[in-house]
C-alpha cells in the first residue's frame, strides 16, 4: 500500500523537510493571503462604484446604497474565501506528500452521497447568488417573498431573513423564492382610492382631494418625489364616484404618507359635511353587463373601497 503522507521521523528528516517543504508551505500561505487581500480590495471598489452608479438612476438614498453594497461585498468575500480555502488546502496537502487525487478517489462515494443530500443547499446558494447579483432586494428593503411580507434584516447566499409588522422573524431558504416583490426599490408610490358621495360634486371633490395632496407635498417636501394628485375617476357607483390618487415618494414612506393624506382628505370632506365611510355600490355599465351574459345585475363590492388593509400600515 503506498504511503500517502510522509511524517519526518528523524532530526535529519526534519531538517530536510524544513529546507525543502517549509518554504513552499510559507509561500502558499502568503500567496493565499495576498490573493484574498487583493480580491477583497478590488471587489469592494468595483462593486461599490457599480452600485453607486445604479443608485443614481434609481434615486436611492445613500444609506440604503451603503447597506446594499456592504451586503454584496460581504457575500462575494465569503464565497471567494471558501474557494481559496479549498485551493490552499489542496496545495498544502500536496506539498506535505498527500496524494490528493487518491484521497478524492477514496472519498468519492461519500462525496457523492453528501452531494445528493446537499442539493437543496446548492439550490439555496445558486438562487441566493443570483438574487444578490441582480440586486433584487437588499437589507432594509420591504419585500414579499415565498408568500411572506416584511423588512429584510439579513440576506446571504443561503437564506433571506424578514421581520414582519408584528415583529415576527421569518427565515426563508433562497431556493423557496421564485418571485420577489420589492416595495421599496428606488421609489415608492402612494396609491389611494377616495370615495366621493353624490352630495359632493365631482369637480368639487377633485379640487378638495388635490388641495389635500398639495398640503401634504408642502408639509413633507423631502419625502415627495412627485406630488400626489387625482389621476382619474376610477369607478362609478350608485352613491357617487371613486377617485384614483397617485404620487411618487421616497422608499418605505408610502404607508405613512398615505395615512397622512387620508387624514387631510377626511378633514376637508368633513368640513363639506360629506361621509366618506358610507358604502358605495358599483354601477355595472352596459358593456360590463353584456360581458356577464346580459343579465344586467349589479355587483356588490367585496369590501369598502375607502379602506385599504395593507400589512405595512398603508
Amino acid at each position: 500500500m503506498p504511503v500517502l503522507f510522509l511524517v519526518p521521523s528523524t532530526w535529519d528528516a526534519w531538517r530536510e523537510w524544513l529546507r525543502e517543504d517549509l518554504p513552499a508551505l510559507v509561500a502558499i500561505v502568503l500567496v493565499v493571503i495576498a490573493v484574498d487581500f487583493i480580491f477583497r480590495r478590488l471587489v469592494s471598489r468595483v462593486l461599490r462604484r457599480a452600485i453607486v452608479r445604479a443608485s443614481r438612476v434609481r434615486h436611492e438614498e445613500p444609506r440604503l446604497v451603503e447597506r446594499r453594497a456592504d451586503t454584496l461585498v460581504a457575500t462575494f468575500n465569503w464565497l471567494f474565501a471558501i474557494f481559496l480555502m479549498f485551493i490552499g488546502t489542496a496545495l498544502v496537502l500536496d506539498t506535505l506528500g498527500l496524494n490528493v487525487s487518491a484521497l478524492v478517489a477514496s472519498v468519492g462515494v461519500a462525496g457523492l452521497a453528501i452531494g445528493l443530500g446537499a442539493q437543496t443547499l446548492i439550490r439555496d446558494v445558486i438562487n441566493g447568488t443570483f438574487i444578490l447579483l441582480e440586486d433584487q432586494y437588499g437589507v432594509g428593503d420591504v419585500v414579499t417573498v415565498a408568500g411572506i411580507s416584511g423588512a429584510v434584516v439579513e440576506i446571504n447566499p443561503r437564506r433571506t431573513v424578514l421581520r414582519d409588522l408584528n415583529g415576527h422573524v421569518h427565515t426563508i431558504p433562497n431556493s423557496a423564492i421564485s418571485v420577489a416583490t420589492n416595495m421599496t426599490s428606488g421609489f415608492s408610490r402612494i396609491n389611494l382610492d377616495v370615495t366621493v358621495p353624490r352630495e359632493i360634486g365631482t369637480e368639487d371633490a377633485i379640487r378638495m382631494v388635490n388641495d389635500a395632496c398639495d398640503a401634504l407635498a408642502a408639509a413633507r417636501p423631502a419625502d415627495i418625489l412627485s406630488a400626489p394628485s387625482v389621476l382619474r375617476i376610477d369607478q362609478l357607483t350608485e352613491g357617487g364616484v371613486i377617485l384614483k390618487v397617485l404620487g411618487d415618494v421616497r422608499p418605505a414612506t408610502q404607508w405613512e404618507l398615505t395615512g397622512e393624506l387620508r387624514r387631510l382628505i377626511k378633514q376637508r370632506f368633513d368640513q363639506a359635511g360629506a361621509d366618506l365611510l358610507q358604502p358605495l355600490r358599483p354601477i355595472v355599465l352596459r358593456e360590463e353587463a353584456a360581458r356577464d351574459g346580459g343579465n344586467g345585475k349589479k355587483e356588490e363590492p367585496s369590501e369598502d373601497p375607502a379602506v385599504t388593509d395593507n400589512p405595512f400600515g398603508g
